[in-house]
């Protein structure tokens, strides 16, 4: 081995020669020198072994189920297409229809009550649903299908023509002439126990939805719905709530 250490390799030159014990060398300690080559030669061993050793691609991890641990899969794994079924489709067509309704119903609160609680959980509801419709549209369109369960043209009729049958939880018809023809304090009432009605079949349609095989695996499908489903749960508490303090002898 020369003093210049030329018969290590590149790395182990560069630590000999940067190190105090190099510098030192020059007055004669040359045994010094062989030592802290060796070290640094089994260093840059060490590092190298290390470096082939580490994963040459992405890690690809497969969360667990609740409860369960994460499975590593193999580098080249790819993620599968989005995919949805006709019971997402349907869900977010009876959706908008649903969510139409609770629109309509919370227009009525500023021409019939004065109800300052009851005006502020309809401006809520009324925005919130109302950007959900969008989104559920734009979410129908990208996908070529239709932003409404009726034939074009024919409101509350199905494909083969029959009057469409309500979503879970909507008014009837006679509910919502109930509601319209109500002011004041019994509007209130109608209007609390009609939406407190209205979100519990919000509810329905998100069990409903996961329980169908297949559904609700689309990533923006499965946030809306249970966002949904956690918002509307809270309103129905708020409103219980409101509907027990203002009209204590009709406790449901």
């Amino acid at each position: 081995m020369s003093s210049s250490g030329d018969s290590l390799p590149s790395c182990a030159v560069r630590n000999v020669r940067s190190s105090p014990t190099y510098r030192k060398s020059a007055s004669g300690t040359r045994a010094l020198i062989v030592v802290c080559a060796a070290a640094a030669f089994f260093f840059c061993n060490a590092a190298g072994a290390q470096q082939s050793s580490a994963p040459s691609g992405p890690v690809v991890v497969q969360p667990g189920a609740p409860g369960k641990p994460t499975k590593t899969l193999p580098p080249n794994t790819s993620g599968a297409s989005p995919v949805w079924t006709e019971a997402d489709v349907k869900f977010m067509q009876g959706m908008i229809m649903h969510h139409s309704q609770a629109v309509e119903m919370t227009a009525l609160i500023s021409t019939h009550t004065q109800n300052k609680a009851l005006e502020e959980l309809g401006d809520r509801i009324s925005s919130s649903q109302a950007d959900e419709m969008k989104m559920m549209k734009r979410w129908l369109a990208a996908r070529g299908e239709a932003t409404s369960l009726g034939m074009a043209g024919m409101p509350g009729m199905d494909a083969s023509g029959k009057p469409m049958a309500l979503m879970p939880g909507m008014l009837t018809p006679e509910q919502m002439e109930a509601l319209r023809n109500a002011k004041g304090p019994e509007f209130d009432r109608l209007f609390l126990e009609g939406m407190i009605q209205h979100h519990g079949g919000a509810l329905t349609m998100v069990k409903d939805l996961f329980n169908s095989p297949g559904a609700g695996q689309d990533a923006d499908l499965f946030d809306f719905a249970t966002d949904a489903d956690n918002t509307q749960r809270a309103e129905i508490k708020i409103m219980q709530s409101m509907l027990d303090k203002e009209f204590p002898k009709e406790k449901k």
